[in-house]
């Protein structure tokens, strides 16, 4: 009867969800609306003197497009959550990874992206001029909305790059905990710089680097190819490289999927300690039971070096924002700008040579170069203060991972940590009580809280 009840309010929780973001996307696509008539991804101005030519695509199909894939994004989060919450089986979820493969990967080119969103809504919060489309605002939404009600379960089945690595997933060969923690400062690193090239109008790292976007539009970069053939590789022995130690969406999601309002559980039943959940996780998201093991050290050393470290995290936040911002200069190369102007000092510095067609479309412009010297110092200014702030995140997640592997809290049962759980749903299937649940008559009784696990299936793969 209890088990009903939660079934109905998530059923529900997700219905007025769906329904509310259903209402504001028919608000959105009225015409009368100026983000309607956007690109759903359009290039932000980082070519100088380039006049782009005439668009030979109509934009109303373009919208048309746009809509349908938002309307896809949020069927399959509502598919993923029912499956994760309510059904807690891995059939629908196998289903969802399939079609996000399918349609945002090989079919839209894998370009309907909320990874890579991060970019186009960093840029709209400090460029005016740059109008940021209503579809690419909902794709780095809806993904954080329902991971802070429901949890990663855009990770489980809606990204195409982490479905594509779940389906080639045979076996877990798992990484120990010290190296798992120190690979997932990566993808912090990844977002900061991410970030300051983005807020200083210089690139879109995100975009330039991707390692999927060859082999779902089978062409492109020879060496971004190889390395996604390499983790997929990679991924079909070990769960997810990618969105575990790369993806800087991923590691905004799993800031928020830790304090999501309905955990992510592997059964409504007691927990009976069989170990089969454990070993079939392929992302190491699931703690055993810790406490009264005889081996505990005293309160004393474990006060103390827990102060050690909180100590250590303001000191690696200032140390790493100033680091950063003093590469303020060698970060700013990349900007359009800067490159500019060194093109124009040297063409300066030798006449006799023939001046570039960047530097040819300078002077045509009819602008100067004390304008341009200026524009530099703006941009050398932004990146000292981005980099600054984004030198800080970096050490605070440092900090506060360190702080994370000394500290420990007993458990009694194995526990699933939100943030580090893609909801992949893998666990699910070997589950005893899970199984009993689904084998038992309707209308008998509830599951025992048996220890005896002599008919659960083999357990999968241990890691080495």
């Amino acid at each position: 009867m209890m088990k009903g009840r939660m079934d109905k309010k998530t059923a529900f929780s997700v219905g007025r969800i769906s329904a509310a973001v259903l209402s504001l996307l028919l608000l959105l696509s009225c015409p009368a609306l100026p983000l309607g008539a956007q690109s759903r991804f359009p290039r932000p101005d980082f070519e100088s003197g380039y006049q782009y030519p005439e668009l030979s695509y109509a934009v109303p199909s373009e919208t048309v497009w746009g809509w349908i894939d938002v309307s896809v994004l949020l069927l399959l989060l509502c598919v993923m959550t029912w499956a994760v919450h309510r059904k807690r089986t891995r059939t629908p979820i196998i289903i969802s990874s399939a079609l996000s493969v399918g349609y945002f990967g090989f079919f839209r080119g894998g370009c309907v992206c909320s990874i890579g969103s991060v970019q186009n809504v960093a840029l709209a919060l400090v460029d005016p001029g740059y109008h940021l489309p209503i579809y690419v605002l909902l794709f780095f939404l809806l993904p954080l909305v329902f991971a802070l009600f429901f949890g990663r379960v855009f990770c489980g089945g809606v990204c195409p790059f982490g479905a594509l690595q779940d389906l080639v997933n045979v076996k877990n060969l798992r990484i120990s905990r010290p190296l798992a923690k120190a690979l997932g400062v990566i993808p912090w690193i990844y977002l900061s710089f991410t970030l300051i090239y983005a807020l200083t109008r210089s690139q879109f790292l995100i975009c330039r680097f991707d390692p999927f976007i060859g082999i779902f539009r089978l062409g492109g970069d020879f060496g971004l190819i190889v390395f996604g053939v390499a983790l997929l590789i990679l991924a079909v022995f070990t769960g997810r490289p990618f969105c575990r130690f790369l993806c800087p969406y991923g590691a905004l999601l799993s800031l928020v999927s830790a304090v999501s309002v309905k955990k992510i559980t592997i059964t409504p039943h007691k927990c009976v300690n069989c170990q089969l959940c454990h070993s079939s996780c392929p992302v190491d998201a699931l703690r055993p039971p810790y406490g009264n093991t005889g081996r505990e050290e005293s309160r004393t050393s474990s006060v103390g070096r827990v102060l050690l470290y909180a100590l250590l995290i303001p000191l690696l936040t200032v140390g790493c924002a100033f680091l950063l911002r003093s590469w303020a200069p060698q970060m700013s190369l990349a900007n359009k700008e800067v490159h500019l102007l060194k093109l124009v000092t040297y063409s300066e510095q030798h006449p006799d040579g023939t001046p570039t067609p960047e530097v040819e479309a300078f002077y045509a412009q009819g602008r100067t170069k004390e304008e341009l010297q200026r524009s530099v110092d703006k941009v050398h200014s932004d990146f000292r203060l981005y980099g600054f702030w984004g030198g800080a995140l970096i050490g605070l997640v440092i900090g506060l991972t360190l702080l994370s592997l000394t500290t420990r809290r007993k458990r009694p049962d194995y526990e699933i940590a939100q943030r580090e759980c893609v909801a992949c749903g893998r666990c699910f299937r070997y589950c005893p009580q899970n199984m009993a649940a689904a084998a038992k008559p309707v209308g008998s009784a509830s599951v025992p809280s048996s220890t005896d696990t002599s008919s659960t299936p083999e357990s999968p793969s241990q890691s080495i």
